[in-house]
């Protein structure tokens, strides 16, 4: 009987995301592939540190043993590896007692095809060309943001999942921040004001966002396993278009923050965010050095026949 993906949150990560792997990679980027893989062969018994990606990762596959909800998460290793070399982040797994038993080793080949294959929901990843394939695939993705230097608290068992999202060319298009680019700051609150009651069109975690809010109906808001939040730079008037949005999306953002240029680094730790998905390089690098982030790569505009 084969193993049906439907009616499951697909979470696809890539070696690199949930693993320490800085040390290997700067390996690969110095000596080249084979010396990476000669590497990881002599080392593979030695088990690698858990990567900015890991908390998340465990946490989601904890949603699996509440009650009623057994098997509502799988996550999937996606990775360029090939198999020769991907013995030693399944000694980690199998350390570390994840549930993890599915995997794509692609041996430096694009992982693009197999996202859409496995019905990815979401794709974690280090490598930016992959994650822009994905995007300009319609599938949530982020490139996580590791500088080796910053660590997280890997022993805290999370009991609820707490996931934060910037607005403009995250959860909604880049329209409205492209006027704000091109024309400034007057302009795009005039025409956030002119189309107050015109929902905003979707952008790249619109789908993600529905499936968690989906996932939350099963539970009261304070019992919820999964918390989100919006964390965007806009400020009143340009507020209302993205609470009207949100309603005739017919989902749920526990927290907002309307920050109106207010650094989100701060706010972001308070929220206590498990991962934080923002389009800006300088916002991701910022709340790195509190809480795991990833950066969201504008779709390919060449690529969009809408």
């Amino acid at each position: 009987m084969s193993y049906d993906l439907e009616n499951r949150l697909v979470v696809g990560v890539s070696s690199r995301a949930l693993f320490d792997l800085s040390c290997e990679n700067q390996i690969f980027e110095t000596d080249g592939v084979e010396a990476y893989c000669r590497y990881q062969v002599e080392h593979e018994d030695e088990i690698l540190k858990p990567g900015p990606g890991f908390p998340l990762i465990r946490a989601l596959l904890n949603l699996n043993e509440l009650p009623g909800k057994e098997g509502c998460v799988e996550v999937i290793i996606m990775s360029r590896n090939s198999p020769d070399t991907s013995l030693r982040v399944f000694n980690a797994i199998k350390h570390y007692g994840l549930n993890i038993t599915r995997a794509v080793l692609a041996s430096g080949a694009s992982l693009a095809p197999y996202l859409e294959a496995f019905r990815t929901d979401l794709f974690l990843s280090a490598y930016e060309d992959d994650v822009q394939s994905a995007i300009d695939s319609n599938i949530a993705a982020g490139i996580i943001c590791s500088d080796g230097i910053h660590t997280y608290d890997y022993e805290h068992q999370i009991k609820q999942i707490r996931i934060a999202f910037d607005g403009d060319a995250v959860l909604f298009s880049d329209e409205s921040e492209q006027i704000f680019k091109e024309h400034g700051l007057e302009a795009f609150e005039e025409n956030e004001r002119k189309n107050a009651e015109n929902p905003l069109k979707a952008g790249p975690f619109a789908k993600f966002l529905k499936t968690l809010s989906e996932l939350q109906k099963d539970f009261e808001a304070e019992e919820a396993p999964i918390r989100t939040a919006l964390v965007t730079s806009r400020c009143a008037p340009a507020h209302e278009r993205v609470i009207r949005t949100l309603r005739a999306w017919n989902v749920r953002i526990d927290e907002a923050f309307f920050l109106g240029g207010v650094q989100k680094k701060d706010i972001l730790k308070a929220f206590g965010a498990h991962i934080f998905f923002d389009d800006q390089p300088l916002h991701t690098k910022n709340a790195s050095e509190v809480v795991p982030a990833a950066r969201v790569p504008y779709k390919n505009k060449k690529l969009d026949s809408s």
